[in-house]
């Protein structure tokens, strides 16, 4: 216990350091509710819940709580590519043309499905203007991306694509495998995996979430006239608050880059699958040949949306600078605000974090650093 937060759940003894940590979240980092996972070749080792589902305090976070994830969910996405590659749908070495003609406008004929996923299409925003509710409308949102001309020449460098990745991917995806990512997530994920990850969230399930807490300059209202035009696009067209994601429509849309809900026990046991064989509760999900080709390197450098050094794969993000701890091979993707899940193919690890007070650190959240730390600090013991 930390103060007056109490934590549950299980932690090894080998991994005491992570429960130090996640209870040091609450006490001195801010959190108020939040859950850490560590599953390791498979089997989890951390599961740990605590906090609240308000900042009054008035309702415990549970061991089924559920948040929205941010762009954590791009990671789940990348997984969804993964499996439709393992099965035979679609290559990475595709062009996206030839499963959807409309997109080979303005000069995007040679983008392949690798350079999409890995940001270098040059779609990271529409080029007029656009409201949360052209966000809302996937198919919408995908067909003016599909006629748009790129901001700049498709594999001549990577440009985060904050919120459009969602409609392209699932756009891609319908026409290639038949499902948009939001029905393969509930059929192949939820329904046949068992896990916790939502991407449109049914109503039924309101009740399990907690909203969102964001401090009051936190947004993207005020920062289009220090951007680039792309930077603008991606993100700041439309520009909204961090609290939108509390909002019925936001939760209830496919957005799979950004809307999607889920525990950390969850993505940490799909990390975990993803960091060794591919199986996940006895099902083979993909195979590890098929793995380390999506998580292989596409494109590394200063990205033109981020401004900062990123090393993407093929949906995932690579570690850079530590980000993912000490092995240069584990990869995954974090989410605005703190949220973050990666695998380790080094140690077999999956691991991560879910909590509802957002944090102002584009990288290198305080309470990141500290469950990351001390899960390597525990594989030393």
């Amino acid at each position: 216990m930390a103060g007056d937060v109490n934590t549950a759940g299980h932690c090894d003894r080998q991994f005491a350091p992570v429960r130090e940590a996640f209870e040091s979240n609450f006490s001195s980092r801010g959190d108020i509710g939040a859950s850490v996972a560590v599953y390791r070749h498979g089997e989890p080792v951390v599961d740990l819940w605590g906090g609240w589902k308000d900042p009054e305090h008035t309702e415990p976070w549970s061991e089924g709580t559920l948040v929205n994830i941010w762009s954590t969910t791009k990671g789940v996405t990348a997984a969804c590519f993964a499996m439709a590659v393992d099965r035979g749908v679609l290559s990475y070495r595709d062009k996206v043309a030839d499963y959807w003609p409309e997109f080979a406008k303005a000069g995007k004929a040679d983008v392949t499905v690798a350079m999409l996923l890995s940001h270098q299409a040059g779609l990271c925003g529409f080029r007029d203007p656009a409201s949360l509710h052209d966000l809302y409308d996937v198919e919408g949102a995908a067909a003016r991306l599909a006629a748009a001309e790129p901001f700049w020449t498709p594999g001549s460098m990577s440009g985060y694509h904050a919120i459009t990745m969602g409609a392209l991917a699932s756009a891609l995806l319908k026409r290639a495998e038949g499902r948009p990512i939001a029905d393969f997530v509930e059929d192949e994920f939820r329904q046949r995996l068992g896990l916790d990850i939502f991407i449109g969230l049914p109503t039924s399930e309101r009740p399990r979430v907690s909203n969102l807490v964001a401090p009051i300059e936190m947004g993207s209202q005020d920062t289009a006239a220090e951007l680039t035009p792309a930077q603008v696009a991606a993100l700041a067209n439309p520009a909204f608050a961090p609290t939108v994601a509390n909002e019925p429509d936001w939760r209830e849309a496919e957005i799979p880059s950004a809307n999607g809900h889920a525990t950390a026990r969850s993505l940490a046991q799909l990390y975990s699958a993803l960091a060794t064989e591919g199986i996940l509760n006895g099902i083979r999900i993909a195979d590890p040949e098929v793995l380390r080709e999506a998580r292989t390197l596409q494109i590394e450098g200063k990205d033109a949306v981020l401004s900062i050094d990123a090393r993407w794969a093929c949906g995932f993000l690579l570690n850079t600078n530590g980000l993912y701890g000490p092995c240069p091979e584990s990869f995954g993707h974090s989410g605005w605000g703190g949220s973050f899940a990666f695998a380790d193919p080094a140690t077999g690890l999956g691991i991560a974090y879910t909590m509802n007070q957002m944090g102002t650190d584009l990288v290198g959240d305080p309470r990141n650093s500290a469950l990351i730390d001390a899960v390597y600090a525990s594989l030393k013991y």
